[in-house]
């Protein structure tokens, strides 16, 4: 069983940074590509940023230059560094996971996710 848990989120003013942890447990071999995406209210789940295990990185056209995706491969965690934040990037922010299990198959895990609110 694998686990991912979202944590970092909160209310910020615009202008201001927020930094998303996201932390995979749980019984597999290993973790290939990791990622945010976000959900606002009444629209749908898009990619934020995605990062592979080599460290290779891809963002949405809206947070290029804004916000960063890390991860550390020892501790099974991802991280997305958010920057000049304004409003529109609120959004619940869910973690994902492309997991290489036990039985040698793959599965993608999601997180619960985590509330990002920008006032103006």
């Amino acid at each position: 069983q694998v686990q991912l848990v979202e944590s970092g989120g909160g209310l910020v003013q615009a202008g201001g940074s927020l930094r998303l942890s996201c932390a995979a447990s749980g019984s597999f071999r290993s973790i290939d590509d990791m990622g945010w995406y976000r959900q606002a209210p009444g629209k749908q789940r898009e990619l934020v940023a995605v990062i592979t295990r080599g460290d290779s990185t891809n963002y949405a056209d809206s947070v290029k230059g804004r916000f960063t995706i890390s991860r550390d491969n020892a501790k099974n965690t991802v991280y997305l560094q958010m920057n000049s934040l304004k409003p529109e990037d609120t959004a619940v922010y869910y973690c994902n996971a492309d997991v290489f299990r036990l039985s040698r198959t793959r599965g993608i895990y999601w997180g619960r996710g985590t509330q990002v609110t920008v006032s103006s």
